[in-house]
């Protein structure tokens, strides 16, 4: 089966800034994608290229199979709702559910009512007036009532209380089971979402540091901790992702997985390890000294 979202050795310039350097990743259809790293990574200018809203400066985007870039037919497949978008000053939630059917061909007006009752959004209340959570809110209406082949979730729980984010979480998991399509979400709360994602993409200044399903990526690293000593010991001759000591105490996310070897001497050596979760795995690679695919030992990149 081809692919929902395949970008080709994709690179893009902002004059002497490099936004993507030879970037090649892919996203199987009906799955959740989680597009995940730092500020400044290159995650926006990434969904920007998917979204047919810029061109790349090399390399190739598709989007089942077609060039989104003015494709109205793909374009018309593909539901971007940014985390700053602007809304014309005079609209109140009525003119954006009025509009949106117009761009979404699958909307689905139950399922708009429904996250607008249970999100508790303000009818009545000017668009450029609502408070932050509440602009989420009405993105993330937008996003999955479009019920659209291609779902960019960018940032939705910005300003979202507890309660709003775990709504947010149980009706897209829930809509997406009944009509299948593909979401990819990029949000900095990375452990409240990775148990949502099919899918993970990590990156770091613009290079892929991660593309892999998302439990190929939880067998990626291991954490480790105990007295910086022996810590030290088990890190010898491994590629150490991210250190942190508080005092005589370290921890470590080591980039290799968990086999007999490792918990062997980490059990030798009364040191704690773990498989690292997706959060520390980006916490990990963003906090690296250099992009993850210079490093020694390679990467599912």
């Amino acid at each position: 089966m081809n692919n929902a979202i395949t970008l080709d050795n994709v690179t893009r310039k902002f004059g002497h800034t490099v936004a993507l350097d030879g970037v090649s990743v892919s996203v199987p259809p009906n799955s959740i994608c989680g597009l995940l790293g730092r500020n400044g990574s290159g995650k926006t200018t990434i969904m920007s290229l998917i979204a047919g809203q810029d061109q790349p400066t090399g390399g190739t985007v598709r989007v089942y199979g077609e060039h989104p870039f003015e494709h109205e037919a793909t374009l018309s497949k593909i539901s971007f709702i940014r985390d700053n978008q602007r809304y014309p000053d005079k609209y109140q939630l009525e003119h954006v559910l009025r509009i949106a059917p117009e761009f979404a061909s699958r909307w689905c007006g139950d399922l708009a009512e429904e996250l607008v009752e249970r999100l508790r959004i303000p009818a009545q209340t000017p668009i450029k007036k609502l408070s932050r959570g509440q602009l989420s809110s009405v993105a993330i209406v937008l996003g999955l009532a479009s019920r659209a082949p291609v779902t960019f979730l960018d940032e939705p729980y910005l300003g979202l209380d507890i309660t709003g984010r775990a709504l947010f979480h149980d009706i897209l998991v829930r809509d997406v089971v009944e009509h299948p399509r593909t979401v990819v979400l990029s949000t900095h709360l990375v452990e409240e979402s990775e148990a949502l994602f099919d899918r993970v993409i990590i990156l770091d200044r613009g290079i892929v540091s991660v593309d892999g399903e998302a439990d190929q990526v939880r067998d990626l690293a291991f954490t480790a901790s105990g007295t910086a000593d022996a810590v030290a010991a088990l890190s010898q001759g491994r590629v150490v992702l991210r250190s942190h000591a508080i005092g005589g105490l370290r921890s470590v996310t080591v980039h290799e997985p968990i086999d007999a070897n490792v918990r062997d001497q980490a059990q030798t050596l009364n040191v704690e390890v773990a498989p690292a979760s997706i959060a520390e795995l980006v916490a990990a690679f963003g906090d690296a000294d250099q992009p993850a695919q210079n490093l020694e030992e390679g990467v599912l990149a």
